[in-house]
């Protein structure tokens, strides 16, 4: 298991850094959202998630939804790194024809199911899908990734409405809550909480997590596949910018691009949370090795 997630981290951090190149390259874009959700993200792509980028139309696949479309850098990253399209089309994303806009959209890019941006409107669609599966009688699934600052939006709140009256089990909505908008912390600018009691009064099952724990957030998505008769709802406590320290809760970034010393920086220190898990793995093969050799003797 912690080969495994050791696996995911690296992933995630090889994904962080194609996160700070592309924006870089646009010198726009929206690094600090795509950042503190990218270890969902991964999770959900190599882990959970029934999909093929071969046949990215695969009748049988489950479906994912970026409400929050601004963080598309990371959902171009993981897209690329499971082979939907080549990974040196990332340094096209926000450029003139590219496929890879400011905002996904689904006629541009194959592995895309819905266009995105205007916030608010994700779990509206994710509820149609979600709703069609069923009377399709169909096994797939839906997950939708929202942002804190969305939730203000009304029209998640009437989404919410209809998801838990109709009671779709096939449903799972992950709010990335990293406490953080454009305009500041998301408590000053209109205060959501308490969350928890708001969704479970929608007739969800609410799941709190650490959004950057791997465990954490395998665990809470084989919980939603057990859950029947109401649909799930994860809060993932995140941190904006994850994985790069002047990055982290820092507020600039929400839709700031890294100038050039900042990318290298950044890469950096990105390129030695890869080393650190590296070395962790080895110390603990090491350990693994002399208890072996002791039981041995």
């Amino acid at each position: 298991m912690q080969d495994e997630i050791s696996l995911l981290e690296k992933t995630a951090y090889e994904i962080r850094k194609e996160i700070l190149k592309m924006t870089n390259s646009a010198n726009s874009g929206h690094p600090g959202g795509s950042m503190s959700c990218i270890d969902i993200l991964t999770c959900l792509y190599l882990r959970v998630l029934k999909h093929d980028p071969k046949n990215p139309e695969w009748e049988e696949r489950d479906f994912f939804v970026l409400s929050k479309g601004h963080a598309s850098p990371a959902l171009y990253g993981i897209l690329a790194y499971q082979g939907y399209f080549p990974k040196e089309d990332l340094l096209t994303f926000r450029k003139l024809g590219s496929k890879l806009q400011g905002h996904p959209e689904r006629i541009m890019l194959k592995g895309v199911e819905i266009t995105t941006g205007s916030l608010g409107q994700g779990l509206s669609v994710a509820n149609g899908i979600a709703l069609g599966l069923k009377l399709k009688k169909s096994q797939s699934r839906v997950y939708c990734l929202l942002g804190d600052g969305e939730l203000q939006e009304g029209q998640v709140w009437e989404a919410l409405l209809s998801s838990g009256h109709r009671k779709l089990d096939n449903l799972c909505v992950i709010l990335d809550r990293n406490k953080l908008q454009i305009d500041g912390k998301v408590e000053e600018i209109k205060s959501e909480e308490p969350i928890e009691e708001k969704i479970k009064a929608f007739k969800y099952n609410v799941l709190k997590i650490d959004g950057h724990n791997y465990s954490e957030i395998l665990d809470a998505f084989e919980t939603f596949k057990k859950t029947k008769g109401m649909p799930t709802f994860i809060i993932a406590d995140t941190i904006k910018g994850k994985g790069v320290s002047f990055m982290e809760n820092n507020v600039d970034f929400h839709g700031k691009a890294p100038t050039n010393d900042e990318l290298k920086k950044g890469l950096k220190e990105l390129e030695n949370h890869i080393k650190e898990i590296d070395r962790e793995k080895l110390n603990g093969e090491k350990r693994n090795s002399g208890l072996l050799r002791q039981n041995a003797s």
